[in-house]
């Protein structure tokens, strides 16, 4: 009774579960849309102090960016702001995220055309930007 038993052979050689599968089809996803993003010139809003335009959400900052005037229009129409004028930087994704958003004084993601049908979100979290600036990574002492 107290004995190990050997994985039967079917066991042993049976496919990853269903769930594992879809975990990494969908970790794939999400690293191929940041390696997107990384890559990507993109449109940052600015406020009428010259600052970048953010938004709270969920109880964090998000820097709003936009993959083109086109979803800049989309959002300031979701805000009820059409006819008031955007100035924007235009900047690459990665810049945006290893040195813009590590640079300011409070946790801050970025939210890639929010009013879009095909907005994404990338989070002040380890692996998207750097440790230092993550919630979840070391704090820089």
């Amino acid at each position: 009774m107290g004995s190990a038993a050997a994985m039967p052979p079917a066991l042993a050689t049976a496919p990853p579960p269903a769930g594992a599968d879809a975990f990494e089809q969908a970790r794939e996803v999400a690293l191929e849309r940041l390696a997107d993003f990384r890559g990507r010139l993109v449109l940052v809003p600015l406020d009428e102090g010259g600052g970048l335009w953010t938004a709270e959400l969920g109880g964090l900052d998000w820097i709003c960016a936009f993959s083109s005037e086109e979803e800049l229009a989309r959002f300031a129409e979701a805000r009820g702001e059409a006819g008031q004028e955007w100035t924007y930087w235009r900047v690459v994704g990665a810049w945006l995220l290893d040195e813009l958003a590590p640079a300011l004084d409070f946790p801050c993601g970025v939210a890639l055309n929010a009013a879009g049908p095909e907005g994404e979100v990338f989070p002040p979290v380890r692996g998207i930007v750097p440790d230092a600036a993550a919630l979840d990574g070391e704090v820089a002492a």
